[in-house]
């Protein structure tokens, strides 16, 4: 079972998110655990303060060290092990599809959140293993992403999604994008799904829906495309896009 340790100063923001559908039933398997920490019990003053004003003056307020020093020691305290602490932030490495196998292959995982207008440097610098973004924009805290990684994470864990196989199809996991998927009706509003995903013949289907892969990839996402290596049957396919496009 994987273990998530969310530390945040609003860790009711989960409760909706974490309480519906796969995560909910991953949690009531037994597959993973969700510990949501405020970090507010863990400040000493009667204000449960967790900001404080930058040294050298600038805007907005900064999240205090003590407090989210305290419970990083309780949680790694009690934890059955050292988690892998992680901080979301702009400043991280971007959330990929192979970090996700990745961590999913953790027993516990510490996730900080944080707000205001970012956190004391000596927290990255004595408390934090990894940094995280999930984009090249600024959110007001790290809740969503943090919501973001455990879903991410927690689908890759075996037996949290209905089918195994489920995930292998998912756009990214073999390093390109989905391919195109149809349900009934046959016909909408003159709108029909494509007759070979109809004929019954598999080999035809599987080969069709690599091409549409390769062709969303190239479309949408041709970066993808240059880190890879493709097999004759790839490159093939690549052939025929580019003169279907040209």
């Amino acid at each position: 079972m994987l273990t998530f340790h969310i530390l945040s100063i609003f860790p009711e923001m989960f409760s909706g998110v974490f309480q519906e559908s796969i995560l909910k039933r991953a949690q009531e398997n037994g597959l993973i655990k969700i510990n949501l920490v405020n970090i507010r019990d863990y400040a000493i003053d009667k204000h449960a303060t967790t900001d404080d004003y930058p040294f050298g003056g600038g805007p907005g307020m900064l999240m205090k060290i003590e407090p989210v020093f305290r419970a990083f020691q309780d949680v790694c305290g009690n934890a059955k092990r050292l988690p892998h602490r992680i901080f979301m932030s702009p400043r991280g490495t971007t959330l990929t599809q192979q970090k996700t196998i990745e961590l999913s292959a953790k027993q516990e995982i510490l996730i900080l959140c944080g707000r205001y207008e970012g956190i004391d440097e000596r927290i990255r610098e004595m408390m934090i293993d990894e940094e995280l973004s999930i984009g090249d924009y600024v959110l007001t805290g790290g809740e969503l992403p943090a919501m973001v990684l455990v879903d991410a994470v927690s689908r890759m864990i075996p037996g949290v999604l209905g089918d195994e196989n489920s995930f292998k199809d998912d756009s990214f996991y073999q390093g390109i994008l989905g391919y195109p998927q149809y349900t009934r009706p046959r016909e909408f509003q003159g709108k029909s799904v494509p007759d070979i995903l109809l004929s019954g013949h598999h080999a035809k289907i599987e080969s069709w829906r690599r091409k549409e892969a390769l062709r969303l990839t190239l479309l949408n996402r041709p970066d993808l495309l240059e880190v890879l290596e493709f097999d004759d049957n790839d490159q093939k396919l690549l052939r025929e896009i580019y003169q279907e496009l040209r």
